[in-house]
């Protein structure tokens, strides 16, 4: 299959083209490397330096794609409290100019929503941003009958994470010190909880609603392909690990409870996150296995 992937030089991105990859599949990244690396491209992929806010997708040279995988995004609450106007342009412009893409030429679209809508969608513009471009995803569903699923993310981690910048994540800010020797920061009281979902899980459940969306099939195993029990398309999928643990398990886990440095907690930010919902389980067959306690001690401690 042609398959597009925005901001597919980011941390998702990356892991999401390595699988498409190794599938076999032939594959076009659009990203403007304002978070993305040039280092995190891969052979067999084409790459185009682009700002999809700003910038028409004509421009591409490829065969009509069978999906897109619309990842791209200005990510993280802090910097979209630092500059709400730039978050909400870009990630509300870039997104409406996929999905009319994608509706002038009726290419199906994976969009990547954010467990934030589980909360207060006015808590900061990064939340708000995201859940208006679900909220865009159902208008060209609805209006235009476009192919559209919405995979939500929860907390992700795992190999190629970000570990410098306002971008990096939890465990990339702690793989960052414990590696150097540094105390943990932890942001406010550490117990705030927080669904962790390990990054091949959450390119699972991505290819999973791709393919579904635009074949009406669902892989089993590596042999055995099902047809879907009901369309997926205009529907939401939680990727979440459906089990949550607090910031101070995770430094429990790199075995640094005396090795704390705890920092004001961040505006805008959710007490806890947790996926409750089984529909990727039973209509995807999505099966998330990562745990990032054990991700912890085999990629940290044991190789100390």
């Amino acid at each position: 299959m042609n398959i597009l992937v925005t901001g597919g030089a980011g941390f998702i991105g990356t892991n999401l083209i390595k699988r498409l990859l190794e599938d076999k599949h032939n594959v076009i990244s659009i990203d403007n490397y304002s978070i993305g690396k040039k280092e995190n491209e891969q052979d067999g992929c084409t790459y185009y330096d682009m700002n999809l806010s700003e910038e028409p997708l004509d421009k591409i040279r490829m065969s009509k794609p069978d999906i897109i995988f619309h990842l791209a995004a200005r990510a993280r609450i802090v910097p979209s409290i630092q500059n709400p106007a730039f978050t909400l342009f870009n990630n509300l412009n870039s997104t409406i100019r996929v999905l009319d893409y994608a509706r002038s030429k009726k290419i199906p679209v994976v969009y990547a929503g954010s467990s934030s809508a589980h909360g207060d969608l006015y808590a900061n513009p990064y939340t708000f941003s995201k859940w208006n471009g679900e909220e865009l995803c159902k208008l060209y569903h609805n209006v235009y009958k476009l192919p559209v699923t919405i995979c939500r993310f929860y907390n992700v981690y795992g190999d190629g994470q970000l570990t410098e910048g306002a971008y990096c994540t939890v465990l990339g800010i702690f793989e960052r010190q414990f590696k150097s020797g540094q105390c943990l920061t932890v942001t406010g009281d550490g117990l705030q909880k927080r669904d962790f979902t390990y990054v091949g899980d959450i390119v699972d459940g991505l290819i999973r609603c791709g393919f579904g969306l635009s074949t009406g099939y669902v892989r089993v195993n590596d042999t055995v392909w099902e047809l879907l029990s009901e369309d997926i398309s205009g529907q939401v999928f939680e990727l979440g690990n459906g089990k949550n643990y607090s910031i101070l398990d995770l430094v429990d886990g790199f075995g640094e409870t005396d090795n704390i440095e705890y920092i004001p907690a961040r505006p805008g930010e959710v007490r806890e996150s947790l996926n409750t919902d089984n529909k990727a389980q039973n209509l995807l067959k999505w099966k998330p296995t990562g745990d990032i306690i054990e991700y912890i001690k085999q990629n940290y401690l044991e190789v100390k």
